[in-house]
């Protein structure tokens, strides 16, 4: 029997010592902020409330967050449609401490999206939506389905690699139906060159609000390793394209995902805000050329993004690089867009 090869890791450790040997003091620190995407986990490494609020009380002026899906929490038992429900509930409980007040200002977890089988159940969705929306007490916002796929099998971000062009499935598009009818956006994750799939989604389903998640996802590892400045082109020519659908923003982050092939993460010592506003100035320039800051907004993607830096280096590198902005430029992409596009308040829960 030939042996089967090994998965790349998905979540790799953070290094807090490593973290630690770079320190920044928060630039701006009475700017108001919406963390419009992180995640809360136990698995490989311990990602849960007390480890968040941590970074949130590094300098930044936190108002609220939004949780997106992460397979967190799922219910061991039941009947299987209805396990993502527990990912629900669980982020719900961690948003009613944070709304007590008793651990500070910042409301965690005001707005969440959460996960359903949007291809396995098709239109039979709904009564799953419906569980999602009574166990989100008021802050379920959206879903996201996954659906990064390369035909490099080292490339993988996802526990659980989606088939190949799950966002044109009939089947799925039965279940994405569904979300408008209970006013559900969608967070899609997915790489740079599935973004034409997504721009056919949107245009299909004019009504539902969809964000496109980490600045589209350019691949910089794999076979698209030293390929920078092509990827670039076809990237940004995608993202010109799906931005004249207006039901489409982007969130600007991840960038300090290892897929992204910036290789922050192997270097002796942590890259300061600076370099990292410096890096990824491009990106971030090309998509709000395109979006405009009214459908753009920035977005930690902690701990994914703490493989390369801290939580107050990540937001000095977003600060550093809309220094020259207006006043109003900048509340929109720290504050106004998340708000606007997941219903909630600053600094209040749902």
């Amino acid at each position: 029997m030939s042996e089967q090869p090994q998965r790349p890791t998905i979540h790799y450790p953070v290094d807090e010592r490593w973290l630690a040997t770079l320190v920044e003091e928060a630039i701006e620190p009475e700017r108001p902020i919406v963390d419009p995407h992180h995640h809360l986990w136990d698995r490989q490494s311990r990602y849960l409330f007390d480890e968040l609020l941590k970074d949130l009380n590094t300098g930044h002026n936190i108002l609220s967050t939004v949780y997106l899906q992460c397979g967190s929490m799922y219910r061991a038992d039941g009947d299987p449609a209805y396990a993502s429900v527990g990912e629900t509930e669980f982020v719900n409980g961690v948003a009613a401490m944070s709304a007590s007040g008793f651990y500070g200002k910042a409301r965690a977890c005001a707005g969440i999206v959460s996960h359903a089988e949007l291809q396995r159940l098709g239109a039979g969705v709904e009564p799953v939506l419906e569980a999602h929306v009574r166990a989100g007490g008021g802050r379920l916002r959206g879903i996201r389905n996954s659906s990064v796929w390369d035909a490099d099998p080292t490339i993988v971000t996802v526990p659980t690699p989606p088939p190949r062009g799950l966002l044109g499935d009939a089947r799925f598009r039965e279940g994405f139906a569904k979300l408008a009818k209970f006013g559900l956006s969608f967070d899609a994750w997915l790489y740079h060159t599935q973004i034409g799939e997504l721009a056919a989604l949107a245009r299909a389903f004019p009504d539902t609000t969809i964000v496109l998640d980490h600045v589209g996802g350019p691949i910089g590892i794999g076979v698209y390793k030293g390929r920078r400045a092509e990827v670039f082109e076809t990237w940004r020519d995608a993202i010109r394209d799906i931005a004249r659908c207006p039901n489409v923003n982007v969130k600007l982050g991840g960038l300090g995902m290892k897929v992204m092939g910036f290789g922050f993460e192997e270097r002796d010592r942590p890259p300061g805000s600076e370099e990292l506003a410096r890096e990824w100035r491009p990106y971030l320039e090309t998509c709000l050329e395109a979006f405009g800051v009214g459908r753009a907004m920035f977005e930690s993607n902690f701990p994914v993004d703490k493989q390369s830096c801290s939580y107050a280096v990540l937001w000095n590198a977003f600060k550093r690089f809309a220094a020259a902005f207006s006043e109003a430029e900048k509340h929109a992409l720290f504050v106004a867009t998340a708000c606007r596009i997941y219903r909630i308040a600053p600094g209040a829960s749902a």
